[in-house]
């Protein structure tokens, strides 16, 4: 087993802000190899996270971002428990980010529940005409279908978005790591993009 120095534990302190026995720990667990630790880390955090998940929320702030031509505007609402995480400046970078990514990826939705059923309805019939024209049978299309609706609300949900800035996770993904540095429930609550002259 490889040896887990103080050096390994301080760069995986610094890169991923997790405490000084856990980054031990996952070392320990992933035999020093620092990205597997990485990883163990970010899963045993968004393990935290699901435990706060349930959690009310009635504190948070409203952030706001206007891409520099000043083209595209994004309000966005996002929530916490207690103001003292709402006043956190990290907490504020988190909403900018989520902003930023509202603006470049123009998300239609927060989530796979906001899409009203008959928008969902409609893609999906679209979507099966599209494979129906492409010639595929009917159980074919069965089995296709749904990985097209997951790729779709991929795209026009935020939460399911890939963050622009790290594709290797989502926007849901990215709350939940701060939710595990919190220590409390974060939850986006609301947001609208404006572009000029357009949606």
């Amino acid at each position: 087993m490889a040896a887990v120095t103080t050096d390994l534990i301080r760069e995986l302190r610094e890169r991923t802000s997790a405490g000084m026995m856990d980054c031990k720990k996952a070392l320990e667990e992933n035999n020093a190899d620092i990205e597997k630790a990485i990883t163990w880390l970010r899963e045993k955090g968004i393990a935290k996270a699901a435990k706060k998940a349930g959690r009310e929320t009635k504190e948070g702030r409203i952030v706001s971002y206007i891409h520099g031509n000043g083209k595209i505007g994004v309000l966005l609402e996002l929530n916490s428990e207690t103001d003292f995480v709402s006043k956190n400046e990290e907490f504020e970078a988190l909403g900018k980010e989520i902003c930023m990514q509202i603006a470049a990826m123009n998300p239609l939705y927060l989530n796979e529940e906001s899409i009203p059923a008959a928008d969902l309805e409609r893609e999906k019939g679209i979507m099966k005409s599209q494979l129906e024209a492409e010639g595929k049978k009917a159980e074919q299309i069965e089995k296709i279908l749904p990985g097209k609706i997951k790729k779709y609300v991929s795209e026009v949900c935020l939460v399911n978005q890939a963050f622009f800035k790290d594709d290797s996770k989502t926007i849901d993904d990215l709350v939940k790591e701060a939710i595990a540095k919190f220590g409390e429930n974060i939850t986006i609550a609301h947001f609208v993009r404006f572009q000029v002259g357009g949606l």
